[in-house]
């Protein structure tokens, strides 16, 4: 552990867990906490899942999902975006070559 690092303390399903982290980044910790508590508040409260290990695993693969899914849309955006920007190029490159041809 370097002179940065810090433990902080975190509840996570009613049970306290001390994490190390970096200097700064207590904050998002923090809220990583809480967010994986509010989905595992749902999964407790949608009554399908008993046990506190499946109610956190679930809580855990919902929250997995949740970021592949969001993962997968920025990459399709990001590949629309590149394609919009290349024919855009392309367009550019096109009207300059004509351009140069008128002035021969």
């Amino acid at each position: 552990m370097s002179t940065s690092d810090s433990p902080i303390a975190l509840s996570i399903l009613d049970k306290e867990y001390r994490v190390v982290c970096g200097a700064g980044e207590e904050e998002s910790l923090q809220a990583s906490a809480e967010l994986l508590n509010t989905h595992i508040e749902e999964v407790r409260n949608g009554g399908k899942v008993i046990g506190a290990d499946r109610v956190a695993v679930m809580a855990a693969l919902n929250l997995a999902h949740t970021l592949l899914s969001q993962t997968d849309e920025q990459n399709q955006v990001s590949k629309s975006f590149r394609t919009r920007v290349r024919d855009l190029q392309d367009r550019i490159d096109s009207a300059l070559g004509n351009t140069r041809q008128l002035e021969l």
